[in-house]
């Protein structure tokens, strides 16, 4: 679906493609319907992914990843996209998996990356709360030390891979008068903690594949070596700094809906008949989409700097906000059109570009709500 070739792949990109293209085919794209009624997706997609090399696809071979680089985590995602696939929650895995490299003591990195590289562990962040979202500095879980760790208290909600996730990066208040220095990041095994429970599956208008949940914990016990970085009080400067990451890959996500949204469109209006002649041969159809086309050029060119500039470590916290909040927008309004293009069809769930229209909403609202990433654009001026 991708015409304009990215400036950034090359031969050994391309077969890499390739190979993620196939396995999505295969392993992901058949169950899309049974893993929207069950809530999540299976737990062995977690292991075939991993031997596949594709959880952890930019992270170095020592740790137990595939050793490639952004690109090549570019490309899962984009071929993720291509297949309408808003279940597999790999995007959060890989995050946590980039706060470990980056952020981790080196025993952090050597214990978990090679169980999240190979699916042995799935991943999860925990930041949102029933009263604090976007705004991390009113976080309230807490986090008290003792003599032999942590005792973890509170609630976390809209939690993505909450039902099968083993390790929870758990943004906690170790510090209540610490203020944004008071906020600490907690790596939570899950299995047999006495404690930690998972609340139910929440139901969503969109993306009912991906298990989101509500977490509570009870004097959960965190080993005092599972402050990630290994040092208290550094946890809003962590969240600062991978925060990027994040946002360019719902950038990366959003540009290969679009171009999905685009294509279904084309092809249905070359095909659809409405009043003695095909959509396309409409004046106003041809006019809506190449309007789309030229805003999915845009963005296509803008995505691919942003990935060379991850590639090269210059993106910052200002750029990545610009594509989390322009492209999350400009996807919604993609698609609404296309399904208006779809007419009735496009309100029947039959139809994939129907189930792009719930699963996009959420895009402008997670990663940050986009009037935060307005905001911190704005400080740049």
């Amino acid at each position: 679906m991708m015409e304009i070739v990215p400036s950034w792949t090359n031969p050994e990109l391309d077969g890499f493609r390739d190979a993620v293209r196939r396995f999505v085919a295969s392993e992901i794209a058949p169950h899309g319907q049974r893993w929207r009624e069950q809530q999540h997706v299976d737990r062995d997609l977690w292991h075939k992914a991993g031997e596949m090399g594709l959880l952890a696809a930019d992270i170095p071979e020592e740790y137990g990843g595939a050793g490639g680089n952004f690109a090549h985590m570019a490309v899962v995602f984009e071929e993720l996209g291509y297949a309408g696939d808003m279940a597999f929650g790999l995007h959060v895995h890989a995050i946590v998996a980039h706060y470990l490299l980056n952020q981790g003591t080196e025993e952090q990195k050597r214990r978990y990356l090679p169980k999240l590289a190979s699916g042995e562990m799935v991943a999860a962040i925990a930041m949102s709360e029933p009263g604090a979202g976007s705004d991390l500095k009113g976080i309230r879980t807490g986090a008290v030390r003792g003599a032999d760790g942590y005792r973890l208290n509170g609630s976390k909600t809209f939690i993505s891979n909450g039902y099968l996730a083993d390790l929870i990066l758990v943004v906690a208040r170790t510090d209540p008068a610490g203020g944004a220095k008071g906020i600490s990041l907690m790596l939570l095994e899950t299995r047999d903690n006495p404690g930690f429970r998972v609340g139910r599956i929440l139901e969503k208008v969109g993306q009912k594949g991906q298990d989101t949940c509500e977490l509570f914990f009870d004097d959960v016990h965190v080993p005092l070596a599972n402050v990630l970085g290994g040092e208290e009080g550094r946890g809003f400067a962590q969240l600062m700094t991978e925060l990027p990451y994040e946002r360019t890959i719902i950038g990366v996500a959003g540009v290969a809906a679009i171009e999905r949204a685009l294509h279904l469109t084309v092809e249905h209006a070359k095909e659809r008949r409405a009043f003695g002649q095909l959509l396309i041969e409409m004046q106003n159809t041809r006019f809506v989409l190449a309007e789309m086309k030229t805003e999915a050029t845009v963005a296509r060119i803008f995505i691919d700097r942003c990935v060379e500039d991850m590639l090269a470590g210059r993106m910052d916290t200002v750029r990545a906000s610009m594509a989390k909040y322009w492209i999350s927008d400009l996807q919604c309004k993609v698609v609404d059109g296309c399904v208006q293009l779809f007419g009735g069809y496009g309100y029947m769930l039959e139809y994939p570009i129907a189930q792009m229209y719930v699963d996009a909403r959420v895009q402008r609202i997670y990663g940050g709500a986009n009037e935060i990433m307005k905001e911190i654009i704005a400080r740049s001026l």
